[in-house]
């Protein structure tokens, strides 16, 4: 699968009002406004910040050369995605939606990290190569 890789912009933290103590939902965009995230984030250990620009990626990976993460294999470490991040979760896509209709055709795809979710919404060119069931990884680095 080819990874997802985009910048997205804060545009406002719990929006709802705060609900959890360590976690804050954040609303952001991608900066060509194609892609719409809502995502919790565990902030006590990762501060973020309304108007802040951030790199994301979700991928099925960590391994820069593509292979499946082996988590039997700790010793033998090599190259990570992960490296270039500050901020990684892993989760399960557990369910995939369709909003619109015609040229406002949209996906939406729901991961679960633990508990925090995810939503991210955008064109079928965009989001159709994620599946149902599998694990992926969330990377982020402020900007």
């Amino acid at each position: 699968m080819e990874d997802l890789l985009d910048f997205f912009v804060i545009e406002k933290l719990n929006p709802d009002g705060k609900k959890y103590d360590k976690v804050s939902r954040i609303v952001a965009r991608t900066e060509k406004g194609d892609l719409y995230m809502v995502l919790d984030v565990h902030t006590e250990i990762y501060p973020i910040e309304e108007k802040s620009r951030y790199l994301v990626l979700l991928t099925e990976t960590l391994n820069t050369d593509g292979t499946p993460v082996d988590p039997r294999n700790v010793q033998g470490k090599q190259p990570s995605k992960e490296d270039k991040f500050e901020y990684v979760t892993h989760g399960k896509l557990y369910k995939i939606d369709k909003e619109g209709s015609g040229a406002d055709f949209k996906l939406e795809i729901y991961i679960s990290f633990g508990g925090l979710q995810l939503l991210l919404r955008g064109s079928p060119s965009s989001l159709a190569r994620f599946q149902l069931d599998k694990n992926y990884f969330m990377l982020m680095r402020r900007m």
